[in-house]
């Protein structure tokens, strides 16, 4: 998925500050012509607080840890990948889910590739080095003179 907007911007396809359907809610209370509600088999756990985010698409960021850095093509508002991944990081260094989690277009010494990164693990890339990962030019456009990339208008969602 991708979305367009400033640090903050909430995805339009997916809506966080909604509540579930009460679990009070029985088919015999609908009317006749209305389709089912989605039943979650979990408690209504009401409003997800959601954080603002720390970096817009097309920044440039670095992991702090870790010797990569890539350009942001999409933000999760919270954790949203496979409780697999998740186990499968080191439990010393395991981020929260609760912060957002961006997808990169990344590359270190030796390759490109995707990667999801917390935003704790996130900083600034100041090197002013241009990228080069082969699928940038299919989504950003870069503005040589300022050093910044931008979304292409033709890569819609």
């Amino acid at each position: 998925m991708m979305w367009r907007g400033g640090a903050g911007a909430i995805p339009r396809r997916r809506t966080y500050l909604c509540r579930m359907r009460s679990r009070s809610t029985s088919p015999a209370d609908l009317p006749a012509t209305s389709p089912l509600p989605a039943m979650s088999p979990h408690p209504d756990p009401g409003p997800v607080a959601i954080r603002r985010a720390k970096f817009n698409i097309g920044a440039v960021v670095r992991h702090r840890i870790y010797p990569f850095r890539g350009i942001i093509f999409d933000v999760d508002p919270v954790f949203s990948n496979t409780e697999e991944w998740w186990l499968a990081i080191p439990e010393e260094v395991r981020p929260s889910k609760d912060q957002p989690f961006y997808h990169l277009l990344a590359e270190n010494q030796e390759t490109e590739y995707v990667a999801y990164v917390s935003e704790q693990n996130l900083v600034p890339d100041t090197s002013g080095e241009a990228l080069r990962h082969a699928r940038i030019p299919e989504l950003f456009v870069h503005d040589a003179a300022t050093g910044t990339y931008r979304m292409r208008g033709d890569g819609a969602n």
